[in-house]
Formats: structure tokens, C-alpha cells, sequence
């Protein structure tokens, strides 16, 4: 893994992403020449900023391979699905991006047979690329080799984690059992250390290149820190079950955090720069929209009238930054008065209160465009954990720990948890979308941002998350 901007990326991703991007700017050169293969071989060199319209071919097609979801790498899809299911929704959407911006920018024009050649080519090269690296992706070479330390119910969780079939990063080289702390590992896994056998030199016999410390209490028993010190200053990677679970989810673990993590480890960084770009881009954006989508809007206010003449918008008390209390605009999606009791209730996947109109809206996402207008009066961000009512926040916050760090942000329109995880019902659902809340937290920087844009554009087109 590597971390950008705070964000832990996979090698595996950003070395394709990086392999994938050269070939697409080699793929326009390429089907260009093919294309003038019997005209004079001066005529390529005299395509008006050939380059850089390259580079927005290129970027335009990863955007739109990114947005159908091809670089969410599951090695258990093998091959068919994801070229069959996303190459090719994938290049039509990068065609037409890429028509759009090609004729309204000047100096980047491509005729339609010239474009045709370069996506096919472009297409034989991504395809290629995606059958070496799916065939290379469970050599041992490409695998980490960790040594854990612990072998209670902590790193119980840790192996099955590294062992998904999903991830194949990592081939576990065994568990290092800590005195009074029971096993719940297979015997046959454990590796013993004793007088005669050092934590390194354990280590070096097995060609560990991490060690995941998984102990949990590290207090009032022996513990190797001086051995794990050693085997750092070896070169071995040394990292903790949290940061662990960080780094392979993008998540972070609440239910065994322990809080100085939070206190000493990196992040929440919120520096002047870091909000006054936030900001910025939140004002302009949220002005760009407004217009845009203002007669999207003034149709759908039109329907759901029409339906049951009741009023249009829904205006609810949500919670904010540093718990403060604002009200959210919404384009009412179920009947009025949907809590007629009075007693606030989960939004459910297939709630019956939800109208007609309500149905199309909700999963059009066409429901949430009134929450520009928060964004615009700075209420809101269009990315950030979603605002919750305050008596689901009480009840959380009560229950769940570091809840009410979450408010320490902005909320947002769209966020890591909403497009990781779908419609949330119960305090379990909470949690798990905490856990996603947090790293948002802990690691928000503009390139999160715009991944959480491109993931949210995504879920909007193929219907998935909430």
C-alpha cells in the first residue's frame, strides 16, 4: 500500500492505473497513425496539440473505466465480468465524455474515424493489460509475507482478513502466541519463540517483510517491544492491528481502538489551506449546479404536486458541525406527515412511506439536489460524513463509541460510508458506517474528495450504496 495525500492506495492499483494511463496516451498516437497510414507521414505531427489531447483521452477513459467501478480490483470476478460488464459500458461513456469536450474545446478536435481507431486500439491494449495482470496477480513475488504477533480472537480476524480471497496480498507466515492470552488460532499456525530463538531471527528465517502487532493489552506481562525495536531497525515493517485495519479496508476498527491511537497516530488535519480549498470548491460548484440543474428541479417540485397536492420540499433538524443544529431541505419523497406519531424512525431500503414520485427521485438521487442550497449557505459539503437527526445521534452517541467525533467535520451531500455502504436501519448499520465516517475523518484531503465524487457518480449510474 501506498499513502497519498493521507489515502493508503494499492500498489496493485496505482501501478495499473499508472501502466493503464501510458498505454492510453500510446493508444492515441497509435490509432491515430493507423488511421493515417496512407497519407503522408507529416500529417500526425500536425494534429494541433497532439499531446495534450492524448492526455485528456486518456484521463477521460480512466475516469470512466474508474466511474463503472474497474479499478475496485476483485481477483475472484476473473477475467469475463469485468471486460465484458465494464470495458465496454466503460468506453462508451469515455466516447461520448470524450466527444463532448473534443468539439466544444478549441485545438483538441478528432474526427469521429480517427477517435473510432484510437478506442479500438485502446481497447486491445487495456485489454491485454488486464489478462497479464490478472494472471500475475497470485504470483508469490507480488505477496507480502507477515509474521503476527498474537493469536487471540484479534488476530483470529486479522488472518481471515489477509487470507480473502479478494485481497491475495499476503501470505501469512504464522501466528507468535503472547503469554495470558488465549489462542483461538489452529495449532499448526503458531511459532513458538524461546530463550535459544529471537523475535528477528525468527523473522529472518521465515523472510518476513511485516510484522502485525495484534496483542491487546501490552501492559503488565512481557512483551518483545525491544525485540519488535530490533527487528524495525532491520528493515522489517512493523504496524499495529488498527493501523492494519486501516490501511487493507479503509475503515477504522472502533470495537478495539484504543483512544491514544486516535490522540497520537497521524491526521485530522485541518489546516487554514486545506479548508479555504473546501470551501472554495464547495461555493463554486454548488453556484454551477444550482443553474444547471434548476429545470430538474421545477420539473420534479411539478410531480410530486401533481400527486398528492401536498407541499414540495421536506425541511428536517439535523446535526452538524460541533453538534450544532441546522435544518436540511430535501424534495419530499414520502407522504406527508410520514411520522404522524411523532417518534422518529430509520430510513429503510424499501421504506412503504416512500410515494411514487418518491421512488423515481430517491433512486435518481434527484431527492438530495435542494441540499446544494446548504452547501451554498455553508451548512453543508458536498463530501462528509451524512448529518443525522439529533435523536439518532443521542441514541448513537450513547451507544456507540467516538460517534461524536464524526461532527467535527462539515456533513456532506455524498461520503465514504455512503458510497461504501447502503441504507443504514439500525444501530448496527451505524456502526459499520462509522468505521467508514472516521477514516474520512482522519485521512479527508482533496484526492479523497474527488475519489468519494467519481464513486458517488458511479453509484448514481448503476444504482448501488444509498
Amino acid at each position: 500500500m501506498y499513502r497519498i495525500f493521507n489515502h493508503y492506495v494499492s500498489k496493485a492499483v496505482s501501478g495499473l492505473l499508472v501502466l493503464e494511463l501510458l498505454i492510453l496516451v500510446g493508444s492515441f498516437y497509435a490509432g491515430a497513425g493507423l488511421r493515417f497510414f496512407h497519407d503522408s507521414p507529416l500529417v500526425l505531427p500536425k494534429l494541433e496539440h497532439a499531446f495534450l489531447s492524448a492526455c485528456v483521452f486518456a484521463v477521460a477513459m480512466v475516469f470512466s473505466m474508474g466511474t463503472l467501478g474497474m479499478y475496485h480490483l476483485d481477483f475472484r470476478a476473473g477475467l469475463l465480468k469485468p471486460l465484458l460488464l465494464q470495458l465496454a459500458p466503460a468506453f462508451v461513456m469515455g466516447f461520448c465524455i470524450l466527444t463532448l469536450v473534443l468539439d466544444t474545446v478549441p485545438g483538441l478536435y478528432i474526427d469521429r474515424g480517427t477517435l473510432m481507431m484510437v478506442l479500438l486500439v485502446a481497447a486491445g491494449g487495456i485489454a491485454l493489460v488486464r489478462v497479464v495482470f490478472l494472471k500475475t496477480s497470485d504470483s508469490a513475488f507480488l505477496k507480502s509475507r507477515i509474521l503476527i504477533l498474537g493469536s487471540g480472537q484479534l488476530a483470529n480476524e486479522i488472518g481471515e482478513l489477509a487470507l480473502r480471497q479478494s485481497y491475495r496480498k499476503y501470505h501469512i507466515i504464522g501466528f507468535i502466541p503472547v503469554p495470558a492470552e488465549p489462542s483461538c488460532v489452529a495449532p499448526q499456525q503458531l511459532l513458538q519463540l524461546d530463550a535459544a530463538t529471537s523475535l528477528l531471527s525468527l523473522a529472518r528465517q521465515h523472510g518476513a517483510d511485516e510484522i502485525v502487532v495484534s496483542v491487546k493489552n501490552r501492559r503488565g506481562g512481557p512483551f518483545p517491544t525491544d525485540e519488535l525495536l530490533n527487528c524495525k531497525m532491520s528493515g522489517i515493517r512493523i504496524i499495529d492491528a488498527d493501523s492494519f485495519f486501516e490501511r487493507e479496508t479503509c475503515q477504522i476498527r472502533v470495537e478495539s481502538m484504543q483512544p491514544s491511537w486516535l490522540v497520537y497516530g497521524g491526521g485530522f488535519d485541518q489546516t487554514t489551506l486545506r479548508t479555504f480549498m473546501k470551501r472554495s470548491f464547495d461555493v463554486a460548484v454548488s453556484l454551477c449546479l444550482l443553474l444547471l440543474t434548476l429545470p430538474v428541479m421545477l420539473l420534479t417540485a411539478l410531480c410530486i404536486y401533481a400527486e398528492d397536492r401536498q407541499p414540495v420540499f421536506y425541511r428536517q433538524e439535523r446535526i452538524g458541525k460541533d453538534c450544532k443544529a441546522f435544518h436540511v431541505w430535501k424534495f419530499r419523497s414520502m407522504g406527508f406527515n410520514a411520522e404522524r406519531d411523532g417518534k422518529p424512525q430509520w430510513a429503510a431500503k424499501n421504506d412503504p412511506r416512500v410515494t411514487r414520485v418518491g421512488q423515481f427521485i430517491r433512486r435518481a438521487r434527484i431527492d438530495e439536489l435542494p441540499q446544494i442550497w446548504n452547501v451554498f449557505k455553508g451548512e453543508m459539503s458536498f463530501v462528509g460524513p451524512r448529518p443525522e437527526r439529533q435523536h439518532f445521534v443521542r441514541l448513537l452517541a450513547e451507544g456507540v463509541p467516538y460517534y461524536n467525533v464524526r461532527h467535527c467535520l462539515k456533513p456532506g451531500i455524498t461520503g465514504w460510508a455512503q458510497v461504501h455502504y447502503g441504507y443504514g436501519d439500525s444501530v448496527e448499520d451505524a456502526v459499520q458506517k462509522l468505521r467508514y465516517d472516521l477514516y474520512y475523518v482522519k485521512n479527508n484531503s482533496l484526492l479523497l474528495d474527488i475519489l468519494i465524487l467519481i464513486d458517488t457518480v458511479k453509484v448514481v449510474l448503476l444504482g448501488a450504496g444509498r
